[in-house]
């Protein structure tokens, strides 16, 4: 049953423009606080990435020092992952949750709030880490010992204590999404009739909470070895080993906390466009599960070269090649949902298709790695880099991007421009697979990761160069979505149900009241909007 909100006296000096903003409580709010300071974070990682592409567009450049390299190469891949790609779909999710499944706010607004602080706070220690004494960090995004224990300076440890506070941002976070899907879900709302978005926020709230207790153990021990004289990752006790099994326990499953949510979205954008309704709900609903659950059975599959017995990187290859089952599921029910489809090539749509192609490229090379006699070949070159950028970037970011043109209107009660939606939507994927797919030839030649520069190397200097123009033009796609979102200040303005969507949102005003929703209907189907709209004009028929 849905809880009833309660009528709570706001006293007067939080009711102005910007203390309503720093007191909220509101889940509509937090989620817009979440997806603008992400965004401020994506400016901030994209720059350093386009320093990073710019040192290496030629030979021998010294465009940065080799030590401001390293620190670029962390903080960007840090912040990436930790400040943008799951901050953002924790405020979609903020927004949407409660909504799509008739309740009038998340279970613990407080607690909510608290989040989203914890994980500004967060973002705000990791950036200032350019100016503490020694620099940022400089290990890596993953920071391995022994060069973790050893990096300079006090970048390191404020990394570190990023990353405890995000955690504990993201635990309570994730808790409360369990709480408000368990508890809150309107009438008739089944497991088998919440939308898919639902479905893929509550697998990547238990695999939260699962794995990240895993991370703040590691990076403690790290922080102890680094200041208080311990030795729990000294390489000669097989140290890094134990490091490397702490952090991929939790950065493999991570990887799916940042793909689920953006499969869910294309799979709520995919039959509003297609004009039909999902294919294989159950199917789909059943292996984000899946996912979720073998997504902690192939942490080792990263560490085929650290001399695991044969026996266990079989076993973690067998394990990672199942993984691929559930995903193809989804990828071909998304295709069938396509098929003979009234398909309406809105830029919603054109995010979602571009995802389901690069993110299939993505997964193919991931099919290659997992198998470790390869994965012997090229681990630490470029052919991983631009795996994961594939699956991330080409996964989470297109995913990211047709959501938000999807639920704009929702969020805002404007449309974002189609037209301007779709040149960004072409400069990024065009940009997007010409900066990341000659990576993969590099990394077959042998360039590694984190290299700092090179010297004259035949198809090396062209590939470098070629994957820094893709770059550039990625970006100036990117430029023309933060001129869309500025344009939609006067933008048209939305309905309720602009796209004659079939999900509970859309029932409600855009963007919605304080309370959500006057009323809610009692749900019979997954698709509760086209229940109501073939209820009326039948009642209409009469």
């Amino acid at each position: 049953m849905v809880a009833r909100a309660e009528t709570v006296a706001i006293p007067q000096w939080q009711r102005g423009k910007l203390a309503s903003w720093l007191v909220t409580v509101d889940h509509k709010r937090i989620g817009i606080l979440y997806i603008a300071t992400a965004g401020f974070f994506f400016l901030a990682g994209g720059i350093m990435a386009e320093l990073i592409r710019t040192q290496l567009m030629r030979p021998d450049q010294t465009i940065v020092t080799r030590g401001d390299y390293n620190q670029l190469v962390t903080i960007h891949g840090t912040t990436m992952i930790f400040l943008v790609v799951v901050p953002v779909l924790t405020g979609l999710a903020n927004f949407l949750v409660p909504l799509m499944i008739g309740a009038p706010d998340m279970a613990f607004p407080r607690l909510n709030a608290l989040s989203y602080w914890l994980y500004l706070l967060a973002g705000v220690v990791l950036m200032l880490s350019f100016w503490a004494k020694g620099g940022a960090a400089c290990a890596g995004w993953t920071s391995y010992p022994p060069l973790s224990t050893q990096c300079p300076g006090h970048g390191q440890d404020l990394w570190i204590l990023s990353l405890h506070i995000l955690g504990i941002s993201s635990l309570i976070g994730a808790i409360n999404f369990i709480v408000t899907i368990h508890n809150m879900r309107a009438p008739g709302m089944t497991w088998m009739r919440i939308p898919l978005f639902v479905w893929s926020i509550e697998v990547f709230a238990w695999l939260l909470v699962l794995v990240i207790p895993t991370i703040a153990a590691g990076v403690t021990m790290l922080l102890l070895d680094r200041q208080a004289g311990t030795h729990f990752f000294a390489p000669s006790h097989q140290g890094p080993i134990l490091y490397q099994h702490a952090f991929w326990f939790f950065g493999h499953p991570e990887v799916y906390i940042m793909i689920l949510p953006a499969m869910g979205i294309i799979s709520e954008i995919l039959p509003v466009f297609a004009r039909k309704p999902i294919f294989g709900y159950k199917a789909i609903a059943l292996s984000t599960v899946a996912i979720g659950f073998f997504s902690m059975l192939v942490w080792a599959h990263h560490m085929f070269t650290v001399g695991l017995p044969n026996y266990l990187n079989g076993f973690f290859m067998l394990s990672s090649m199942v993984i691929a089952v559930p995903t193809g599921m989804k990828i071909f029910n998304w295709l069938a949902t396509l098929w003979r489809g009234n398909i309406s090539l809105d830029t919603p749509m054109l995010y979602a298709l571009g995802f389901l192609s690069v993110f299939t490229i993505g997964g193919l090379s991931g099919i290659y790695l997992a198998a470790f006699p390869v994965d012997w070949q090229v681990h630490d070159t470029y052919f991983v880099v631009a795996h994961f950028h594939y699956v991330l970037f080409g996964g989470s970011i297109f995913g990211i991007l047709g959501g938000l043109f999807y639920w704009w209107p929702k969020i805002f009660g404007r449309f974002l421009d189609d037209r301007l939606g779709k040149w960004s939507f072409w400069f990024v994927f065009v940009g997007f697979n010409v900066t990341f797919f000659p990576q993969h030839m590099l990394g077959l030649m042998g360039m590694v990761r984190r290299i700092y520069t090179y010297q004259e190397h035949g198809l090396w200097e062209g590939y470098n160069m070629t994957s820094t123009i893709g770059s550039y033009v990625m970006s100036f796609g990117l430029l023309l979505f933060a001129v869309a979102v500025v344009k939609s200040l006067n933008g048209i303005r939305a309905g309720n149900d602009p796209w004659r969507a079939d999900t509970l949102e859309w029932y409600t005003t855009s963007p919605p009241p304080a309370h959500n929703f006057d009323s809610v209907p009692y749900v019979t189907s997954a698709r509760p909007l086209n229940d109501l709209r073939r209820a009326l004009q039948e009642k209409r028929a009469l």
